[in-house]
């Protein structure tokens, strides 16, 4: 039966998108004759008698569809209180709980759902419903029967998901790779941080020594390498006076300072050496007036 096209590309959207990220456990099937001819696989919940099998629901869309729910049954047999013998499904969803928006999807989810929690309140399949509120256990004995029996094939549509996800995880399939394919990663850090470099100070020149510094100096250093003293200082005599007069003033000095009394002998050597040149300045006048007398 045919919808409207609006409603058609609805449907390739969202059949599109299931094939490319289905849910968990849900997977979908299409006719390459007819779109609209459409098979939901639910795989059976862990932890319940359905566990390990598969089971198809088929999808009817008449002309209603969004406004209606499409038709949907079991094309797996199944033991369950929700479900009848020719498959059909007993759910709110595909009654009066429908909303426009609800799509393949949310009806294979819910069904899957009711795998989970079944309700024997309102079951189709008496026989189902009144062992499972009376004898869960023989339930689900006979639930794992009929599942062994009829649903242990396993589709196509999971075979290639369980192998896309091998590839598409290569770490996950790696034990099965031989040890000497499998290289160790480098344990020590593979990039240096740099370090922090801390400015470099400035080192300011020093200033200049002071006249009092220079003299300090100069004490610490102690005597020179010849081990003398500083050498005193003396006056040089007179350039105008004669040798004989240098030698006179020299004796005249000697003398003087050997008849010195104690006190001007402590007198330090500088002053003694100006009283020298002055005596021996004093001496070469008085020749001079002399020589300028014999003249006359």
């Amino acid at each position: 039966m045919s919808v409207q096209p609006m409603v058609m590309r609805r449907l390739m959207r969202e059949l599109t998108e299931l094939k490319k990220s289905p849910p968990e456990g849900i997977r979908v099937q299409t006719s390459e004759d007819n779109m609209l001819d459409v098979t939901g696989i639910i795989e059976g919940p862990e932890g319940t008698p359905y566990a390990d099998g598969y089971f198809k629901v088929k999808f009817q869309f008449t002309e209603e569809f969004p406004a209606a729910p499409p038709k949907c049954w079991f094309a797996t047999k199944i033991f369950h209180p929700n479900v009848s013998t020719a498959g059909e499904i007993c759910v709110n969803t595909l009654k009066k709980d429908w909303k426009s928006e609800y799509g393949i999807g949310h009806i294979l989810l819910t069904v899957k759902c009711l795998l989970i929690y079944p309700n024997p309140e309102s079951a189709l399949d008496e026989e189902a419903g009144k062992l499972l509120l009376e004898d869960y256990k023989s339930y689900c004995n006979r639930a794992k029967l009929i599942t062994s029996v009829h649903a242990r094939a396993k589709p196509v549509e999971f075979n290639d998901a369980s192998s896309k996800d091998t590839s598409a995880n290569p770490v996950a399939s790696s034990s099965t790779l031989p040890t000497s394919v499998i290289t160790p990663l480098p344990t020590g850090p593979i990039f240096s941080l740099p370090l922090a470099v801390a400015p470099i100070a400035r080192k300011s020149s020093p200033a200049p020594p002071t006249h009092n510094e220079s003299q300090n100096a100069r004490k610490s250093l102690g005597p020179d390498k010849d081990g003398s003293k500083d050498k005193e200082r003396h006056v040089s005599p007179s350039p105008l006076s004669t040798a004989d007069a240098n030698v006179v003033g020299g004796a005249a000095a000697a003398v003087k300072s050997s008849s010195a009394t104690p006190g001007e002998a402590a007198l330090p050597s500088h002053t003694k050496a100006v009283k020298r040149a002055a005596a021996s300045s004093a001496a070469t006048g008085a020749e001079k007036r002399k020589k300028a007398l014999k003249r006359l």
